[in-house]
Parts: C-alpha cells; sequence; structure tokens
C-alpha cells in the first residue's frame, strides 16, 4: 500500500471550525483514491486555527495529483467549516498544495486545483479542463447581475446580506450592521442626549462644541478653530475627503460672469485676472451635477435644500488656494449674485457653507459610493462569474474584493434603501442621492478612473504645481509601485501580447465588466477587451488602486473633516440666499442641520472612518493564492516600495498642523470593506 499525507488547516475565524464529517478523495493523472473519511478517533478534528494530518492509503500510485475533491456530510445540525488549504505530501516525498480559503456550507463538496495559476490555453489534461469548465458554470449561476436601480451600475442578485454566498459574506454580520454602529457611535460621542431635541436648532456655533467634549482628534479640532478661514476651505480641495473636484481653470465660463473688477483685491502678482488664468493660477470647482437634484422631502415638518454651486480658486504667492468668487446657481442673474471675500462676513461665511454642504453630498454620493464601492463590486462579479480561483488574475484581485460585495449590500439593504440612514440626515436622502449617481453615471468613464489620467484630465498632472496636493503626491507613488507590482505578476504569466490575447477568460472578465457591469453605456468607454500586457496591467492597476488607495484617501479622513458639522454640513435647511446682505448669524444657525440630524451625521462619519479590528492592508496577503517563488518575489518587492512610501510620508508629515496620511500605505486596506 501507498501512503498520501493530507494536511488539512482551518481558519482561524470566528465559527470556523466544525464537528461535520469530512471525505477526501485524490484524483491523480492515473486514478483516483477511495472517498476517505477523516478522522482521528479521541481527537476533535477540524476545531477553528488548527492543522490536521491524515493519512491516504491506495493501491498504487494515482500519478500527478491534479486534484483534491473535499465533501462535507451533517453530523448533527448545520455547522459550517471555512478550509484554509489542503497540503498533500506523495509517497515519493514530494508537496503538493491546494488553496481553498472557502466556506463549506451544509452538505457541500469543493473540487481544489492544485496552487499552481495556470491560464485556460495552458491546461491540456482533460480532467481538470472539465473542472475549470464546470467550476465557472456555477459561479454564473451563483453570481448573477441585477440593477438595483435604473442608469446604476449592474450589482450582485441579492437583496440582503443573508442572501449572499457564504464565501463573501462578513465573518460576523453583527460588525457591519449600520443601524447598530451608528447608533453606537452617537453614543460613545456622547450625543446621543440631543436626539429628543431632533428639529431644534443649535443655539450659537459654540454650542457645535458640546459635541467635541469626549473627542480627541487633532485634525478635527484644528478644523473647528480654522474652518471659517479661506485657507482651509481652499486647502480641503487638495486634501479633504474630496480631493479629485478642483481643476485648473483655463476659461472662465459665461454662467460665472467673474469679472477682474470683482477679484482685483484678491489677486496678488499684478496680473489681470485673465492673466492669472494663462498663468495657471486659477483653479475652479463646479457641481454642476446637483443641478436639478431632488432635496430630502422625507420630513414635511423640516424642508431641507441643495444647491448646486460654482467656486472660483486662486493660488498665491504662498501657494495656498484661496476662494475669490462663489456662486450658487448654475445659471447667473439678479437672483444669483456672485458672492467675494469682500462682501459682508456673514454673507461671504454662509456662501461658503453652502459650497462645502455641496462638496459633502458629492463626496458622499460620487466619490465614495460611486466611484469607489459600486464600481469595485463591478469588478467584483465580472471576477467571481468569468475568472476561476487557478487564473492567476483571480488571485491577484482576490484580497481586493474582500467584502466589498457584502458591504454594498448591507448598505442596499440598510444605508441607501427607501426610509434607510441616508434619509435621516443628507439633503439627498429621500431619492437624490438614486439621481445624483444617476446624474453622475453620464461622465463616468473607464479613464477618469486611471489616476493619472484624472490628474491630467484636471490640469493638476505637474508636482511643482501646486506643491501642498499632497493627494496627488502620494497617490502617484502608490498608483505607480501598485501598476509595478501588478506588471511582474501579469509578466509572470502573460509571456507575449499574443498570450494575453488568446486568454478567453480574461477577455471575458474584461467584457462582462463593461457589457453588463456597466451596461454597455455608451458614455462609459470601458475596454471589452485587452490586447496587450501593458493594457492588462493598466487595466487591472485601476481596480486595485480605486479598491484600495482610492477608497482609504476619500472614506477615512470623513471624521477628520466633517465631524465639524458648519464645515461639512450633510443638510441644509434654508434655501440658498439669492440677494447680499441678507444673512447673518441667526439664519447659518437656522441653515445649519438641526441637533437630531447632526447626531446622525457625526454617527455616520465616526463609524466609516473606523478601521476593522482585522484590517488588511495594502500588500498584505496572509491567504497564498499564490504558491510560486517568483510571485512571492514581487509581493516581497511590493512591499519594500510601501514600506518606503510610507517613510517618506511620515518624514513630511511630521511638526505639521495637517499631516496628510490618507495615502499612506500602512493607512491603506486592501479592498472596500466599510
Amino acid at each position: 500500500m501507498l501512503s498520501y499525507t493530507v494536511t488539512v488547516s482551518t481558519g482561524s475565524q470566528w465559527f470556523a471550525g466544525t464537528d461535520d464529517y469530512i471525505y477526501i478523495t485524490l484524483v491523480g493523472t492515473e486514478q483516483c483514491s477511495e472517498r476517505t473519511l477523516l478522522d482521528k478517533p479521541l481527537y476533535n478534528d477540524f476545531e477553528r486555527g488548527a492543522v490536521d494530518s491524515y493519512d491516504v492509503r491506495v493501491g498504487e500510485s494515482l500519478g500527478e495529483i491534479v486534484l483534491v475533491k473535499i465533501e462535507k456530510k451533517k453530523y448533527w445540525v448545520r455547522d459550517d467549516w471555512f478550509c484554509r488549504y489542503i497540503s498533500v505530501k506523495t509517497p515519493g516525498g514530494e508537496y503538493v498544495e491546494f488553496p481553498c480559503f472557502r466556506w463549506l456550507v451544509g452538505d457541500n463538496e469543493v473540487v481544489l486545483r492544485d496552487g499552481r495559476a495556470r491560464l485556460p490555453q495552458h491546461d491540456k489534461i482533460s480532467v481538470v479542463k472539465r473542472h475549470r469548465q464546470r467550476e465557472l458554470e456555477l459561479r454564473r449561476k451563483t453570481y448573477r447581475w441585477k440593477e438595483w436601480q435604473p442608469g446604476f451600475p449592474m450589482s450582485i442578485d441579492a437583496n440582503r446580506h443573508k442572501d449572499l454566498p457564504r464565501d463573501i459574506q462578513f465573518d460576523s454580520e453583527k460588525g457591519v450592521d449600520f443601524v447598530l454602529n451608528y447608533t453606537k457611535a452617537i453614543e460613545n460621542l456622547c450625543v446621543n442626549n440631543f436626539m429628543h431635541m431632533f428639529q431644534s436648532s443649535w443655539r450659537d456655533l459654540a454650542d457645535f462644541e458640546g459635541i467635541f467634549l469626549r473627542i480627541k482628534n487633532t485634525i478635527s479640532e484644528y478644523v473647528m478653530r480654522h474652518w471659517k478661514e479661506d485657507f482651509m476651505f481652499g486647502y480641503q480641495f487638495l486634501n479633504g475627503c474630496n480631493p479629485v473636484v478642483i481643476r485648473k481653470c483655463l476659461k472662465i465660463p459665461d454662467k460665472f460672469p467673474v469679472t477682474h473688477e470683482m477679484v482685483a483685491v484678491c489677486l496678488e502678482r499684478e496680473l489681470t485676472l485673465e492673466q492669472e488664468i494663462e498663468a495657471g493660477n486659477v483653479y475652479m470647482v463646479d457641481y454642476e451635477v446637483l443641478d436639478g437634484i431632488k432635496a430630502n422631502d422625507t420630513d414635511p415638518c423640516t424642508p431641507q435644500y441643495l444647491a448646486a454651486p460654482m467656486c472660483l480658486l486662486y493660488k498665491n504667492m504662498q501657494n495656498k488656494i484661496l476662494p475669490i468668487a462663489i456662486q450658487l446657481k448654475q445659471t447667473s442673474g439678479e437672483d444669483s449674485p456672485i458672492f467675494l471675500p469682500t462682501d459682508s462676513e456673514y454673507d461671504w461665511l454662509l456662501a461658503k457653507i453652502w459650497v462645502r454642504s455641496s462638496d459633502f453630498q458629492h463626496h458622499q454620493t460620487i466619490t465614495h459610493l460611486l466611484r469607489t464601492h459600486l464600481m469595485t463590486e463591478v469588478f467584483a462579479v465580472a471576477m467571481y462569474r468569468q475568472l476561476p480561483a487557478v487564473h492567476p488574475v483571480y488571485k491577484l484581485l482576490i484580497p481586493h474584493v474582500r467584502f466589498t460585495i457584502a458591504i454594498n449590500t448591507k448598505a442596499r439593504e440598510e444605508l441607501i434603501c427607501e426610509c434607510g440612514i441616508f434619509d435621516k440626515a443628507n439633503g439627498t436622502g429621500g431619492g437624490g442621492h438614486v439621481q445624483l449617481i444617476q446624474s453622475a453615471m453620464k461622465s463616468l468613464t473607464f479613464r477618469t478612473l486611471c489616476f493619472p489620467d484624472n490628474m491630467k484630465a484636471r490640469g493638476l498632472d505637474k508636482k511643482g504645481e501646486v506643491p501642498t496636493y499632497f493627494y496627488r503626491d502620494d497617490g502617484y507613488r502608490v498608483w505607480e509601485a501598485t501598476k509595478s507590482f501588478v506588471s511582474d505578476v501579469v509578466n509572470i504569466y502573460y509571456a507575449d501580447d499574443e498570450v494575453v490575447q488568446e486568454d478567453e477568460e480574461i477577455q471575458g472578465f474584461v467584457k462582462d465588466a463593461c457589457s453588463f457591469g456597466m451596461q454597455d453605456f455608451d458614455q462609459c468607454e470601458f475596454p471589452k477587451s485587452v490586447k496587450t500586457r501593458e493594457e492588462l496591467t493598466e487595466y487591472l492597476t485601476v481596480v486595485i488602486f480605486n479598491a484600495s488607495a482610492q477608497h482609504a484617501a476619500v472614506n477615512f479622513g470623513q471624521y477628520d473633516w466633517c465631524s465639524w458639522i458648519p464645515n461639512a454640513p450633510s443638510t441644509m435647511r434654508q434655501p440658498p440666499p439669492t440677494k447680499k446682505g441678507l444673512a447673518d448669524m441667526r439664519l447659518i444657525l437656522e441653515s445649519l442641520p438641526d441637533r437630531g440630524r447632526s447626531s446622525w451625521h457625526l454617527g455616520a462619519v465616526w463609524a466609516l472612518s473606523q478601521y476593522q479590528d482585522t484590517e488588511l492592508y495594502l500588500g498584505m496577503y496572509p491567504e497564498e493564492h499564490f504558491i510560486e517563488k517568483p510571485v512571492k518575489d514581487a509581493m516581497e518587492k511590493f512591499r519594500k516600495q510601501l514600506a518606503e512610501i510610507t517613510s517618506a510620508i511620515k518624514t513630511r508629515n511630521e511638526g505639521k498642523n495637517l499631516p496628510y496620511y490618507n495615502m499612506s500605505p500602512d493607512k491603506i486596506p486592501n479592498s472596500v470593506a466599510v
């Protein structure tokens, strides 16, 4: 008799172990082993975190072991099991690794390939080719597309988190319950005492400071002290939560008739406004996408309002970005004045507050939800449908889509659904957020998701131009490190461009993301195929960068920049001013969110800014889907590059009142999971 030693590793997460019966069958090129029960008498097998070894005896050699079939049969009650990997030691002493990293639910069967990544055209053995085909057929039945709202990117076909396949659910659904987490945050932040005064206004701006009694956060406290200042207003367009809307102004648009005479007092270089524009010193933000969006009307007792402002910004001699003109409508006229720094203190402050509130709506719904969460889900669903676990691109992407479908499903279930949490505090609640995404989809293209292209399109790709644009500078470094890593992996498996073109699975993945995930929208310009290694590298870099670095940049600073509510009002309770000279502190307080909505807002930005206890950061790959040494070497090179970037950012931040760390690799989770 010949003996094969089978080693089984059980996951270490909660409830990963099982008391069910586990059977194994080894499939070789010559023959298969008998179906064997893995059991040690008087020993509790498959405990959480355990590594157990067993002998499988056969009469003759099985040949090369190409598949391992695992079967789980119920012992008493339903008892799910998370298997990390199976390794097989042959009678000749050779070790073969079979990564799993999957849940076995109920009476379940899983067939595993060995850990070597394989392109479809390189599989020659009929049994593994059939397995590959069956795996994808099952995946396409399990991971189905669904349109949650008309005009949205497609998402997973599941109404609730518990309806998802077990492999992509959170380990503990309780940990991502939005209602529970937001309520807990409100209690922890000591603001729940305001909830009974839901619709009452704050007495004065200092009243907001009561929220900060138990909060120690350097940046948020700095924002609280300086939020009224023009430099702080402008700085946030570079390094705040939404650093993606500012763009170089090449020409003053007709709808925003700012003249030199209006802003001359703000210009420092003895140039006209037109000359300053030609010199590259003038920038703009335009929230046109908000024009016509319905404001939240879920509470008839408290009307809420939105605006679609434009703001002109100037780079002064100290390289600070300062606002010099604001218009709160998309059309000019008597009822649409252009507010200026030379106006009264309260006119100018209220105009800036309106811009900050509009920026908050744009950030939450477009920059954060649409362009990171929903877009990553498109790539994730396409990956599960088109790439088997043995494909190198599946192995590359799987850490970067971890929990994304789960968090998005939970959001559709509790957060952005009708009567969800979004409706409680946000001016675009009650359906406005749906309209906003539908509108934003008209300008979402593949190239806008490509970091360097996005920077170039906004005229901000040159580092020396705005030396304090840390989001851009750090983003370029992380992008290049990520692209270098992806390129290394792509070149390991694709010898040349022809191999890319012959890979039917990778072509199916790219086409599925465009034709189904993006519904073939004409304006999206997503590729339907990739023809070269360079194209494939860029495509995968876009997926990984937006799921990791871009999401981190626009998510984890929310408490820093949005917890001081006058700096980022989630809604406005008075309409935008149509005349100058009417604003005072009373109007500002009546415009800002009331106490109840402020409490929900604060709980939200606190909860969304928290890292998970089991967070995996960029470059951390504890689940070894790859077993080949060249890929592990590429991972190590990637980690060294990321460590260098982290060190450089830490050095730059030393002594700064406003350190920028949202693009620091040690604070970038691998995936969109919160």
